[in-house]
């Protein structure tokens, strides 16, 4: 078991109305990353710079990620910088420097060809179509992406979800890629565009799942204290994507539980900034609050 994730890894500046960090560790790969290993094992593909820290490097490996497939060149980290209005709702984005990600080409190990669960994270639709074409016939395909590519690149996006198995978007993505306010006929509607599952992820309201024969809503897991929501759509991913590794199993009601789980995990990660609280996150921890999470929402 192992899944394959390809994507960015930053360091990021975040300030929020808890506080504030410089230079911490961020990026969509590192979220879905250190979600996913916390149920199984994890090949990550990305781009660091001269300036990421070497301990960060080991810390994701204690993890049980596999960094064989992240390379390090010569300049800076990609670095996103961001400050979020007091109650959350609202995210600016301050800063952006790409720096050594502007050039990146994902090369995955000759080993890794062959990964059976692949995540084609936040990265530009082009270089995730890259990826799949150094793939040998994966179980399951899962794509992520944002409205920079649903706007620049609209006709690559569209080609990356007629070669992907599960297709995950929030809900603001959902809506532009579908021009629909209506995010029921926007998940139909992305059904037909390729994936054979869709999740949209609408933040502290839940996620939405949809397959041709399902459909099912969650609420989110009620998080009592929000630090830094930053990567929580990633972690999310991970957490679905880890699971269903795990298990191997694909069934309808198996689908709903790694909606759940997904949900779960994220709200550990919003708990810290940057991915601190996943750092100690337990396989204990993820099992008590599934029961609690279970028994929140149970109505019979």
């Amino acid at each position: 078991m192992s899944v394959l994730i390809v994507g960015s890894m930053a360091l990021d500046t975040v300030e929020t109305a808890t506080g504030r960090v410089e230079n911490a560790l961020g990026g969509a790969a590192t979220f879905a990353g250190m979600a996913a290993a916390l149920f199984t094992r994890v090949r990550l593909c990305g781009v660091v710079g001269e300036d990421f820290p070497p301990h960060e490097l080991e810390a994701l490996s204690n993890r049980g990620i596999d960094l064989a497939g992240v390379e390090r060149a010569a300049g800076k980290t990609f670095h996103w910088s961001g400050v979020y209005s007091h109650d959350f709702t609202h995210r600016e984005t301050l800063d952006t420097q790409l720096n050594v990600f502007e050039h990146f080409h994902p090369k995955l190990p000759d080993d890794w060809r062959d990964s059976e669960y692949v995540f084609l994270a936040n990265i530009h639709p082009a270089l995730q179509l890259a990826v799949l074409e150094q793939t040998k016939r994966p179980r399951l395909v899962f794509c992520d992406t944002m409205n920079l590519w649903i706007d620049s690149q609209p006709e690559q996006v569209l080609e990356v979800l007629r070669n992907v198995d599960v297709a995950f978007m929030n809900d603001e993505e959902a809506r532009a890629i579908c021009n629909t306010h209506h995010l029921v006929l926007a998940g139909r509607k992305l059904l037909t565009m390729g994936p054979k599952i869709v999740v949209i992820k609408k933040g502290e309201h839940g996620a939405m799942l949809f397959s041709q024969d399902d459909y099912f809503v969650a609420p989110s897991y009620p998080v009592e204290m929000l630090v830094d929501p930053t990567g929580a759509g990633d972690t999310f991913a991970g957490g679905f994507i880890g699971y269903l590794d795990q298990t191997g199993n694909h069934s309808p009601q198996n689908l709903r539980r790694a909606l759940v789980y997904g949900s779960i995990v994220a709200s550990f990660a919003v708990e810290s900034f940057s991915v601190e609280r996943l750092r100690s996150v337990t396989p204990g921890d993820i099992a008590e609050r599934y029961d609690r999470f279970r028994r929140i929402i149970e109505y019979h």
